[in-house]
């Protein structure tokens, strides 16, 4: 399948590492990063009087102080450059319109060198991708790729981690602790452990790991270049690192995926979603 769908936003991270260009890696070895001048791009400041949530004084004391600042929206439009580094692959800046209605659909579409290359549709059921260089599409079920990946793989968890939002739904018995410079909560979703590291000022996701526990396989996601957006801080910059153990050779890997937002808009009207898997079409095994 072409390269950029190996993009697919968080899909293509969360959902299809083992397809993925490999990059081997030692179990010791840290985790890189992809260069800050990887992506040329602009965001909008935040102006100075941005007003902030209240301080969280207590942490780990009542459940209502470890609620994050989440944002709400009918409809969000995203301009954005994705850049993808493995050992066989470097994507660079390839441009990504992203358009999510809230608890419903994820749209996205790929272009390079000035033609459109991949289109993906994400509902609360399924997941399709096109490859439009090779005619060729991809379709997956959330069910079975949870099953793969011993994780409740669903439409919300990802709608959380484009916006920033909470991964999973914080439960009462779960409280917050204070760790350096963040408040950490931690949760556990079958065999897999999530750990949340929140601003202890702005109340917003600021990194979020999440550890396989049989395989230690870890996925790290880093918020970055938060901006005011309507009446919400929004990270216009996401830095996901997976490190990973092949199934096939044993081997330890690593993928660097940076998604930054050029314009993002939260909007009322619906902007569109256009997705039809053309006939001859031949799908991807």
């Amino acid at each position: 399948m072409n390269k950029y769908l190996l993009f697919a936003l968080l899909v293509g991270v969360l959902l299809n590492s083992e397809g993925c260009r490999r990059r081997r890696l030692s179990r010791s070895a840290p985790p890189r990063s992809i260069p800050a001048d990887t992506v040329v791009a602009t965001r909008p400041t935040p102006p100075a009087d941005t007003a902030k949530a209240p301080v969280l004084t207590r942490p780990g004391i009542d459940e209502a102080r470890a609620i994050v600042a989440e944002i709400d929206f009918k409809y969000l439009v995203a301009k954005s450059k994705v850049s993808f580094k493995s050992k066989d692959q470097d994507i660079s800046n390839a441009n990504v319109n992203l358009r999510v209605r809230k608890d419903s659909v994820i749209w996205f579409a790929v272009t390079g060198l000035g033609l459109e290359v991949a289109r993906g549709m994400i509902t609360r059921d399924s997941i399709h991708i096109l490859d439009k260089i090779h005619k060729e599409y991809a379709a997956y079920d959330f069910p079975t790729l949870s099953r793969q990946f011993n994780f409740n793989l669903t439409f919300d968890l990802l709608q959380a981690l484009i916006v920033g939002n909470l991964p999973l739904p914080q439960k009462p018995a779960q409280k917050v602790k204070r760790d350096r410079d963040y408040l950490l909560l931690r949760q556990t979703e079958g065999k897999v452990l999530v750990e949340n590291y929140i601003g202890e000022e702005d109340r917003k996701l600021k990194k979020l790991m999440v550890v396989e526990q049989p395989t230690r396989n870890t996925l790290r996601l880093d918020y970055e270049n938060f901006a005011a957006l309507n009446n919400f801080l929004f990270p216009f910059t996401s830095l996901i690192t997976l490190d990973y153990q092949s199934k096939t050779d044993g081997q330890y890997y690593q993928s660097l995926l940076r998604v930054q937002h050029n314009k993002v808009e939260l909007v009322d009207k619906n902007p569109g979603f256009p997705f039809t898997i053309p006939a001859k079409y031949e799908r991807r095994p």
